[in-house]
């Protein structure tokens, strides 16, 4: 019965419902001072001739102040504590006008004590009938929001790691949805514990176990959006034994920003699992090769070039050039740069130029450096996934190293200022193709920046670092991937470790590096602690509320399987070739000294290897990569497709 009439409530027109308002409070205004006069007198009160004027006038003076401080414009449903102090200031002003009246019109016998009674009904009435009409409709309102047939929406028990103002706002919020129903807090503050806001009690972390089980809770969300990353990583750890799924808000820059609102979920970050908060960038390395300039971003739409991008139009470049080969990821970046550049106020007009083309093409890296004036490039084209380049180690050649080799050039004779190369940590003693590649376009700019006999005024630089999180090929979202189906998830070793870092600050410090650089510098990105993979993959599992599945706990959701390391992998990966390192300027940007070789040499090797590449000679190619790359000893067999199976062929 009361569903019904709730839904019936829901379902009329704004009119009628602000109709029915104004009805009840003419009644409570009426009900209000009757109740004072009785409560005066101390039995049932029966108005004289002349007290009936005062009945009238009741409600005539609170019906106007209530129309005009908004109280019929608020959804009661939705109404929350702080319009609490709207309907005080409301009643109050009536109480005045009203006690004004009764002075103004000389009736006698009324006594003093009336007026403050009449003030006191009148604020429990009102304020009693918009919050228990909150409560009444609010429950029912999700049921009827999807037609009046709809099916009762089960929500989901949820408790909130934060009881602070966002905990607060997000609990109000989801009490609204239709998704989730908040159960509880938990705080840290000892002092707020047992304590209750909105009606939600708080408690300690340690009464997690008793909440799950009580109200049988499936998430906990965490509503800490100004911690810092190293106190959601202390928390992410702490909730990680309780294998809950846990989620979070956005961090207060993006609400701050307009980006999302305070009441979107999302997955934990990723980034929190690392535990460190970036450092703060130092703006004068950041502008110095970006503000005023025309740089070009080769790879541009890849993980890192395309975040390069992101962060360089907001350093003010006179223009941007986006240069790379798939035609939908240049699609892709040329749109969401062109619509961060609407959203973006008080910036200058930045010219978004986008050109198809491959590294490997010299006459089109030249010809594009010449007609725009290339002054800065930062080269992030090229392949990367360590098996695919062992599959295809010729097309890695020639992109990874030919290509940086004519771009290179190209700088050189446009007079390019700041050439970049974005390296890995996976040069340094190679095991694989893709590493090899890197390091010998590490090489390939060392040699040039050393070049007595060829001078120019490219100062060449590289950055190296390890693994980003998210990037295309992580393992990240493909065991999110994993675990959303169901598992196996994938590892490829239990000992398997690698160093990570998010992709905002890779960039950020790719481009202070960069504007560090003499010339022929290799600056090595500080990466932290290593993680361990499985650890990785462990976490994740428990942080979406699920059990893993081995022989201690055969009843879990998502098994662990190895796959063992794919061609090239290494189980370990590292930063330096050597011990030969020194600080810089920058609290997590290193510089190595690495050996060099000269460039006449290189060049010898650079004729072979294109030779060797052009003729599929991957024997011939192995050798000059042992040869040329300190400490690169081959993980594999040569992986080549086709060359493969034209041994396979030429063996029948």
């Amino acid at each position: 019965m009361r569903s019904r009439l709730a839904h019936w409530f829901i379902g009329l027109p704004r009119q009628k419902k602000t109709f029915i308002l104004i009805s009840a409070d003419v009644f409570f205004a009426v009900l209000a001072l009757w109740s004072a006069f009785s409560l005066r007198w101390g039995e049932l009160y029966i108005p004289n001739a002349n007290e009936w004027y005062l009945f009238a006038a009741a409600p005539a003076i609170a019906v106007p102040i209530f129309v005009k401080l908004g109280l019929y414009r608020a959804i009661i449903r939705y109404i929350e504590i702080r319009a609490l102090w709207t309907i005080i200031q409301a009643i109050t002003l009536y109480a005045l006008v009203f006690a004004f009246v009764l002075h103004e019109s000389g009736i006698a016998g009324v006594p003093r004590t009336v007026l403050p009674l009449n003030w006191l009904n009148m604020m429990l009435l009102v304020v009693g009938s918009r919050f228990f009409a909150r409560w009444w409709l609010g429950g029912s309102y999700s049921n009827f929001s999807g037609g009046r047939s709809a099916v009762q929406y089960c929500k989901k028990n949820v408790v909130l790691y934060g009881a602070g103002s966002a905990g607060v706002q997000l609990a109000s919020a989801l009490g609204h949805g239709r998704e989730f129903r908040p159960v509880a807090f938990i705080d840290d503050d000892p002092s707020l514990h047992k304590q209750k806001v909105n009606g939600l009690r708080i408690y300690p972390l340690s009464s997690l176990s008793y909440l799950i089980r009580r109200h049988q809770v499936s998430d906990i969300l965490l509503a800490v959006p100004s911690a810092s990353r190293a106190r959601r990583h202390e928390i992410i750890r702490l909730l990680e034994p309780y294998s809950i799924h846990v989620r979070s808000m956005p961090g207060m820059s993006d609400i701050a920003q307009g980006k999302v609102t305070f009441d979107v979920l999302q997955e934990v970050d990723v980034a929190d699992l690392l535990g460190r908060d970036p450092v703060a960038p130092n703006q004068s390395l950041l502008h110095a090769n970006i503000a005023g300039k025309v740089v070009m971003v080769t790879g541009a739409g890849g993980s890192i070039g395309s975040e390069l991008c992101r962060q360089i139009i907001q350093l003010q470049p006179s223009s941007l050039i986006l240069f790379e080969l798939s035609e939908f990821a240049l699609y892709a970046i040329e749109k969401e740069l062109n619509y961060l550049l609407t959203k973006a106020k008080d910036t200058q007009e930045i010219g978004i130029i986008s050109v198809l083309g491959s590294v490997a093409n010299a006459d089109r890296i030249e010809k594009v450096c010449n007609t725009f004036n290339v002054q800065t490039i930062y080269h992030a084209a090229a392949y990367k996934h360590v098996p695919m380049v062992e599959k295809n180690p010729g097309e890695a050649v020639w992109n990874n190293v030919f290509g940086t080799l004519r771009t290179a050039k190209a700088a050189i004779k446009a007079k390019v200022e700041t050439f970049v190369l974005i390296s890995t940590d996976k040069a340094v003693r190679p095991t694989n193709t893709m590493g090899a590649t890197k390091r010998f376009a590490e090489l390939i700019l060392q040699a040039l920046s050393l070049d007595a006999e060829n001078k120019h005024s490219t100062r060449f630089t590289m950055v190296r670092f390890g693994n980003v999180l998210g990037s295309s090929g992580s393992v990240v979202p493909l065991f999110r991937e994993q675990i959303a189906r169901g598992g196996p998830v994938t590892v490829t070793d239990e000992r398997i470790i690698r160093y990570f870092m998010t992709i905002p600050e890779a960039s950020q410090l790719v481009i202070q590096a960069g504007a560090m650089g003499q010339g022929g510098d290799v600056f090595v990105l500080d990466m932290g602690e290593p993680i361990r993979i499985l650890d990785l993959a462990k976490r994740m599992i428990h942080l979406s509320g699920l059990e893993i599945k081995d022989q201690d706990h055969p009843a879990g959701e998502i098994e662990i399987s190895f796959t063992g390391l794919r061609p090239g992998e290494k189980l370990y990966e590292e930063l330096l070739i050597g011990d030969n390192v020194s600080e810089t300027s920058h609290a997590r940007i290193m510089r190595a000294q690495e050996r060099v070789i000269p460039w006449a040499e290189l060049e010898n090797l650079l004729a072979t290897l294109e030779l060797a590449t052009k003729n599929d000679n991957f024997e011939l190619v192995r050798s000059i990569f042992m040869a040329a790359v300190s400490g690169f000893v081959p993980q594999c067999e040569i992986e080549d497709l086709l060359w493969k199976e034209d041994r396979r062929l030429a063996n029948k």
